[in-house]
């Protein structure tokens, strides 16, 4: 199943691709399909290459009309092929499985109306699950797709969906025209009788190129086309403008597809969309923010990575980073979200300093030495480190000449392949800068550094030193040159009543820092501020800390903030103090419940609310654990009462009060607004919200499998279904558990989401005892999960069963045994379990500090 670089490098030496025409039978309504792949391409003549084919049965092999012995050429993941000519043309009929895994081509009937909806997932190394293919981003191509399939379907693609004609038994071919020359992982297929909502917009160029937003039937009285459109519009505006390229294909669809793994995907023309971005119940506006970045995001790829893509995927990391902060700066400066940066701080850096303290960090550009490597390296370093790198990159060398470096980098290496030296010599050429040394500190060293000020006064008011003190972890020990901002924040407060009383920037010094003690002239004999915020603005990387003064402001003022975004990055130094266990986990907690209610953004209250319960349940002292939670979750049953009615910060907060229930008042309440006897003024409790009040009576041992099945028949769909499943897993007897345990460890018989709905409903206890039984089952059954599970599976079974609400002295010790016993060449186990690890150890000493 692995591909190599070193492979993947030899077979590129040796081929060139003209062109795939790729023939699907969709036809058969159960386990297979039938794919025959007709492949053109050059040679050496005289070599032996393989073509990937995972395949459940292989029919026929012709090699330049030579037949080739399938049982002989064939194990079902590679097809070899001998004695190639200059000019090849290669034929392979087979048989290939429909997954449930969304990975390849997924496979799920919708349980409203009973049919079936498939769709593509490629990327890293699935196409091959489709089609034969020579599975590498440097080999490109032209591909052809004929599909015949029922005659209500609608079928999609890359290239415009043509009109399909009559084959039997109602049935119709789509005769696709050829692609352009592009990467086969952002090939796509999406057919059902999927609906859609079309229109158009006008290119740079002039040419019209077609919209079309697709969803399930049952889901679009819900779909928002009109708001998917103009973020679309508003992102071919910002891009085609700055990139100085116009949209380089024919139209573009949206699809939103059932049981999908990530956000999205940047299928060329054809995207596909995760389906929870449409919207059946009332949510938060930070995920009608994360819909609109995730459509900015892959609209960008368009261009970076489709138009130009990596070489191998080292590179992975500049494809996702782009794309990340340039739908970032898209949605920013030309949409509502306004305040995009703020988010981008809390949510996205957040991930990327968590990721880039665990044992496992690895530089941004991380060694891909297989296909194994690629999988487990999307991770926070890949996209959130990366594009901070990018945003500190564009202060380094000034907006104006970063977009001229990479309209000359579009211009210059359109439809190819290219590899990081080749972006950062356009840079270099548009900056005058030599950014060899920025490469080395920024991109091949990982960990992250701390920024301190260490000021000195006069005795009084002024400053007589300002020194900057950079320190780095032990084990990365790289000291980095970073351009930062300080900026000053004084309470506006007039004798007379007349000021506002917000913490407000009166001054702000924007200066490169490259030692561990930078010296700052500048801000000497300045009157020392109420608050000195080191990285304003967000420019570097860094974790950055407060001096005495500050932090004494911060606690009693965190609310007063004029901006959102300075106050964001209060709560993000706050945050990774009690992480590392500097702080104590109550005093956070208690920092959360005193000043979220002012919080007025949502994706920042809702990473704070996330916060708020990974402290409650793994850094809070276990002896004060359960009285914590009980007294968190009243002050949030507060909050949702005296929010504003209908408000975002009401939902969100009636969520989190929901989940922390725990005594007979909270569950009361609780069952109150499920059954209308509670009501908070303003508070539509919808069927998703439903779901949420119900799991929590469900996991405080209020509800049972009746009360689960009642909902069910109100909402019998593919959501209520996953729901369900959740519930399910929830209830707090060993006997579900063990049934939980059972069909996700024992039987695999779940599709991945529902697998991962029954992994959240799992670990939903009150009393953790209940997983006590699982931890030696868990170290006994995971090898063989990742050995025989698709990488999408296993990951969520390793990552999510793995005890880490028993954090204990017992279980770091029975995972440092099995890390020991682990054969070599378990990479991605070891990764996996690595970072579970540190979670425990993380914990512990948290715990420790919290006593």
């Amino acid at each position: 199943m692995n591909l190599t670089r070193d492979e993947a490098r030899g077979r590129a030496e040796l081929l060139d691709i003209e062109s795939y025409h790729v023939t699907l039978d969709l036809r058969r309504p159960q386990r297979t399909f039938g794919s025959t792949t007709v492949v053109r391409f050059r040679a050496k003549a005289g070599t032996s290459t393989f073509i990937d084919a995972i395949t459940d049965t292989v029919h026929e092999v012709v090699l330049n009309g030579r037949p080739l012995d399938p049982g002989e050429v064939s194990d079902d993941v590679r097809i070899q092929l001998p004695d190639l000519e200059a000019v090849n043309e290669l034929r392979i009929v087979s048989d290939a499985t429909y997954m449930n895994t969304g990975e390849g081509l997924h496979k799920f009937v919708d349980p409203v109306d009973n049919e079936v909806y498939l769709y593509s997932q490629f990327e890293v190394p699935d196409s091959r699950r489709m089609f034969a293919v020579f599975e590498q981003p440097d080999l490109k191509a032209s591909f052809t797709f004929t599909v015949t399939a029922p005659a209500h379907w609608t079928v999609v693609s890359n290239s415009a969906t043509p009109r399909p004609h009559p084959a039997d038994d109602g049935n119709c071919i789509w005769e696709f025209p050829p692609t352009e020359s592009i990467s086969s992982y952002i090939t796509a297929l999406i057919a059902g009788p999927y609906d859609s909502v079309t229109s158009e917009l006008t290119s740079c160029d002039g040419r019209t190129i077609e919209l079309g937003v697709y969803a399930r039937q049952s889901l679009m009285q819900y779909l928002d086309a009109g708001n998917i459109f103009e973020l679309t519009r508003q992102g071919f505006e910002f891009y085609e403008h700055h990139f100085g390229t116009p949209y380089p294909f024919a139209k573009y669809d949206q699809l939103f597809v059932p049981e999908f793994n990530a956000g999205a995907m940047e299928n060329a023309g054809a995207v596909t969309l995760l389906e929870n971005y449409i919207f059946r119940s009332k949510v938060t506006d930070a995920m009608v923010e994360r819909r609109a970045i995730t459509i900015l995001h892959e609209l960008a790829h368009m261009w970076f990575g489709d138009l130009v893509t990596m070489r191998w995927w080292n590179d992975l990391w500049l494809n996702e980073s782009f794309a990340e902060f340039m739908s970032t700066l898209a949605a920013s400066e030309n949409t509502e979200w306004k305040q995009a940066w703020t988010t981008f701080a809390s949510l996205e850096k957040s991930w990327a300093y968590r990721q880039d303290q665990l044992p496992t960090t690895h530089p941004i550009v991380a060694p891909i030495n297989d296909l194994e490597d690629v999988q487990v390296n999307f991770d926070g370093i890949t996209y959130a480190k990366g594009a901070s790198v990018l945003k500190q990159l564009v202060a380094w060398v000034g907006r104006d000449e970063f977009m001229e470096g990479v309209r000359r980098y579009f211009a210059k290496h359109a439809w190819r392949n290219t590899e990081l030296k080749d972006l950062l010599a356009e840079l270099e050429e548009s900056s005058g800068r030599d950014l060899s040394l920025w490469s080395a500190h920024w991109l091949e060293t990982a960990g992250v550094n701390t920024l301190r000020p260490e000021i000195e006064t006069d005795g009084g008011e002024i400053i007589t030193s300002f020194t900057v003190v950079q320190s780095a972890p032990d084990d990365y020990p790289s000291i980095r040159p970073h351009r930062m901002a300080i900026g000053f924040y004084d309470l506006d407060v007039a004798q007379d009543g007349t000021g506002t009383g917000k913490l407000v920037r009166n001054h702000r010094l924007e200066l490169d820092i490259s030692s561990d003690r930078t010296t700052v002239p500048e801000l000497v004999g300045l009157e020392c501020p109420d608050l000195v915020l080191l990285n304003d603005d967000d420019l570097a990387y860094a974790k950055v800390r407060l001096d005495d003064s500050s932090l004494e402001t911060a606690k009693h003022h965190l609310k007063d903030f004029a901006d959102s975004l300075p106050r964001t990055l209060v709560w993000g130094s706050a945050w990774d103090a009690a992480r590392d266990g500097e702080t104590p986990a109550r005093r956070y907690v208690d920092l959360v419940l005193n000043n979220i209610a002012h919080e007025s953004d949502s994706s920042v209250v809702l990473v704070l609310l996330r916060q708020l319960t990974s402290a409650l349940n793994y850094y809070v002292h276990p002896g004060v654990r359960r009285q914590t939670i009980e007294s968190a979750a009243d002050s949030l049953w507060r909050l949702a009462r005296d929010a504003g009615a209908g408000s975002d910060s009401q939902l969100q907060f009636t969520k989190a009060f929901a989940s922390l229930a725990r005594t007979a008042g909270q569950l009361d309440r609780a069952a109150g607004l499920l059954d209308g006897s509670v009501t908070l003024d303003g508070l539509d409790v919808d069927t998703d919200l439903r779901w949420e009040l119900l799991t929590a009576l469900v996991a405080g041992a209020r509800a049972d499998e009746s009360a689960i099945d009642h909902e069910l028949t109100r909402d019998n769909t593919s959501s209520g279904q996953r729901a369900a499943a959740l519930a399910r897993a929830a209830i707090p007897t060993p006997e579900a558990k063990e049934a939980v345990w059972h069909s996700v460890v024992v039987k695999d018989d779940n599709s991945n989401a529902v697998q991962q709905a029954r992994i959240a409903g799992f670990n939903r206890v009150h009393d953790t005892s209940l997983l006590e039984p699982f931890v030696d089952k868990y170290f006994d059954a995971v090898p063989g999960i990742v050995d025989t599970r698709t990488h999408e599976l296993s990951q969520q079974i390793v990552v999510g069963l793995f005890p880490a609400q028993l954090a204990t002295r017992r279980t770091l010790e029975q995972t440092d045994a099995f890390l020991e016993s682990l054969p070599a060449g378990s990479n991605s186990l070891r990764r996996l379990t690595l970072e579970n690890r540190d979670n425990i150890a993380r914990a512990l000493k948290a715990q420790q500090r919290d006593k």
